[in-house]
């Protein structure tokens, strides 16, 4: 199987779409298996910022990766604040190499975080797994 052609700049694996200028509502809606809703609340808070013509939102090639990312780091568990401050570092003019930093660190942190998550999970259901056993035995 191959890879998805994807920016690497981007940092999120979405398909380069160099065939197209802009997109719909519509358009990122069925890409991303989101709804008209949930692309105007990221509007509202300011996670992509779609040209208005008359009423009809025109969305970039930047506001459809600032998407993927948005999604990507509601998948792994970040807060829209966490997110937006990674997104916003693509602006600094360093190449990216602040977000990426940024990134790797916020990541390495949620990595943490899940690994004890997990034992504690981990633990629990050993646990529980005892306490069946010992109910199962004591008939």
């Amino acid at each position: 199987m191959n890879a998805p052609a994807f920016p690497l700049e981007a940092l999120a694996p979405i398909e380069s779409r160099p065939d197209r200028d802009a997109f719909t509502i519509s358009d990122l809606c069925a890409e991303f298996s989101v709804t008209p809703r949930a692309l105007r609340f990221y509007e509202d808070e300011g996670l992509i910022a779609p040209e208005r013509r008359g009423t009809t939102r025109i969305y970039s090639h930047r506001d459809r990766a600032r998407l993927a990312w948005i999604l990507r780091g509601k998948r792994v568990g970040f807060s829209l604040a966490e997110i937006r401050e990674m997104i916003d570092l693509y602006d600094v003019g360093d190449g990216r190499s602040t977000q990426k930093q940024v990134t790797l660190e916020r990541c390495l942190e949620r990595i943490g975080l899940l690994e004890n998550q997990k034992r504690d999970i981990d633990a629990h259901i050993a646990e529980l797994q005892q306490f069946v056993e010992l109910l199962k035995s004591s008939d």
